[in-house]
């Protein structure tokens, strides 16, 4: 009984994040989940805006129309830091640049546990 509490818990946050990113069909999921399965199955298809943060500047448009092929801008983190990553605009995540196969990819080094999250909002 327990369990269901805690799932059922569970899927009322999921639900409230499920919002967020226009997913009205996940209350129809909960119930489905309570009779049918006990997994998460139904959410693997949500899609998630992911942004891999290098850095950041801030310019005048003077500046910014300026800028050419072959221009530098400087940015507010310094070389070598780690990269900030973003899901639907919530960090949740650090690493660093990797190449994979000759593209560009980002090694995970740090989660952001939830509690930082929270206290990132204030």
């Amino acid at each position: 009984m327990a369990d269901n509490e805690e799932m059922q818990q569970g899927l009322e946050q999921v639900a409230g994040a499920a919002e967020n990113v226009g997913v009205a069909a996940v209350k129809t999921g909960m119930n489905v989940l309570d009779k049918k399965s006990k997994t998460l199955d139904f959410l693997l298809d949500v899609t998630l805006q992911v942004t891999v943060e290098v850095g950041r500047a801030r310019m005048t448009i003077q500046d910014l129309l300026q800028l050419g092929q072959g221009s530098v801008m400087e940015l507010e983190k310094l070389a070598g830091e780690p990269l900030d990553i973003y899901v639907n605009g919530k960090q949740v995540a650090r690493g660093e640049a990797v190449i994979v196969n000759e593209k560009f990819g980002v090694r995970l080094t740090d989660i952001i546990s939830p509690e930082d999250r929270v206290e990132g909002l204030g």
